[in-house]
């Protein structure tokens, strides 16, 4: 037989192969999940062909109460889905730019082996579609974004999101998934500031953004909208950063993470880990059993950026409580170097007697000082476009039971108080109704505050019946 002749029944051969094979493969096309859900785990044990859908859309949103912002976006959302596919899989790729689009958009898969990671054949201009196709060769936890020039605009913008590929084994199981994503916003407006708010390219370019948040807005995972478990659950929280600039130091208060898979692979890389870094464009996968119920309070420890620029969620708990792993507190007594109403203070709590309002004042400095002068300060100004200012305070003078319900149950939205408007969370504290009531009897007398009247224990009681 002549040699070009053979050349090219070995092609047909291998062309045969190739198609048979593909055809071979169960085609499927992959559930997205919009963040904190988690597509389900693959329950196949085989590769598989599998289409992805996903468009890219311009939208006005919320990025905290009272401040608009137009995100460029990955389903609609901010971060975008999250896709979930194994190793081995031949993924076929469909990017769609709505036609509303002012901009081309295009998606960088980092788990993508190729130019680009897919970047250099998906830029696609409004109104059109492009396809491509990738072998998910490697397992792990990948961040994907738009990678169109500039391309530090359209990821600043909220165009980013995460890919899991499964290992060929699967994962362990667990009882819950979530997917976090933390990211910036650079506005021109100041933190809070209300409004329409435009991308500002000179805080980006200096890594000044107004914002750090989860899941693309203040409060995205917080208050109503907290990550939900139930004791003795096993979590696994997917934890993304989309930057575009600053490194997370993800932390969950009162939680140990079990396992750690660093910058998101599939190896446990560390155990009985506080703190995990999460570079800006990686990942990480936290485990830990939640062996009691509560409100576990999700952060940046970089700590201004939660308390000051919006990073923090919940993660709420339900469950028996096990006094053996957390008591909860079991006294509280005065403690004043100085002697003087320690003796009759402590007197009276042993008895079971009502403080006398001198009394009650300073026991609630001493409340004040543990649980609420890092954000509203020793004298009582809080901190400027973040927490507001107990010190001459309209806001908390003019209504006692609101003022009981805020340290009773905590507060999420915008408030104004002496002319000023201020947008943070505050979470519930946990506080005992006798703390409450010598709290805000401190706060209502304290840095030019004069109230009338004096808190007692059995008015906090009465409201939160």
């Amino acid at each position: 037989m002549h040699t070009s002749t053979r050349s090219l029944l070995l092609l047909a051969s291998i062309a045969l192969t190739f198609g048979l094979t593909q055809c071979a493969k169960k085609t499927e096309t992959a559930v997205l999940t919009t963040a904190p859900n988690v597509p389900p785990p693959i329950q196949r044990s085989t590769a598989a062909h599998v289409i992805v859908n996903l468009e890219t859309r311009e939208v006005t949103g919320t990025l905290s109460d009272g401040v608009q912002y137009t995100f460029w976006t990955f389903g609609g959302t901010v971060p975008g889905p999250m896709i979930r596919v194994r190793e081995g899989d031949d993924v076929e790729f469909h990017l769609s730019n709505h036609p509303t689009s002012k901009m081309p958009h295009n998606i960088d898969l980092h788990a993508v082996t190729g130019p680009g990671g897919g970047a250099a054949s998906s830029f696609t201009a409004p109104g059109h579609s492009s396809q491509f196709s990738f072998k998910a060769m490697n397992p792990g936890l990948y961040v994907y974004h738009c990678a169109t020039a500039p391309v530090g605009m359209h990821i600043a913008n909220g165009m980013y999101g995460l890919i899991l590929v499964e290992p060929s084994g699967g994962l362990p199981s667990v009882d819950k998934e979530f997917y976090i994503m933390q990211s910036e916003f650079y506005t021109k407006g100041k933190f809070g500031e209300g409004g329409l708010q435009a991308f500002d390219m000179d805080k980006a370019v200096h890594e000044q953004p107004e914002y750090v948040v989860f899941n693309g807005s203040v409060g995205a995972i917080a208050g109503d909208k907290a990550l939900k478990a139930k004791v003795g659950d096993r979590v696994r929280i997917y934890i993304g950063n989309g930057g575009p600039n600053l490194i997370s130091s993800f932390h969950v208060i009162g939680e140990i993470f079990d396992k750690v898979y660093q910058e998101g692979g599939v190896k446990v890389s560390q155990e009985q880990v506080q703190t995990t870094l999460v570079p800006a464009g990686g990942s990480a996968m936290t485990e830990f059993r939640v062996d009691v119920p509560g409100t576990f309070i999700l952060v940046d420890h970089s700590i201004f950026r939660t308390f000051n620029k919006g990073s923090l969620g919940m993660l709420k708990v339900e469950g028996p409580e096990d006094k053996n792993i957390y008591s909860g507190k079991q006294s509280d007594t005065v403690y004043l170097p100085e002697g003087g109403a320690i003796q009759s203070i402590k007197e009276a709590q042993e008895a079971q007697k009502p403080l006398s309002r001198d009394e009650s004042i300073a026991a609630g400095k001493i409340v004040y000082t543990q649980v609420c002068m890092a954000c509203h300060q020793a004298n009582g100004e809080g901190m400027p476009n973040a927490f507001p200012p107990l010190a001459k305070s309209d806001f908390l003078m003019k209504d006692k039971q609101r003022a009981i319900r805020i340290v009773m149950n905590g507060l999420q939205g915008e408030v104004v108080v002496n002319g000023n408007k201020y947008n943070s969370v505050m979470p519930a504290l946990g506080l005992k109704d006798a703390d409450i009531a010598n709290a805000l009897n401190y706060v209502r007398n304290t840095w030019g505050n004069s109230a009338p009247d004096t808190i007692t224990p059995a008015e906090v009681k009465a409201l939160r019946k």
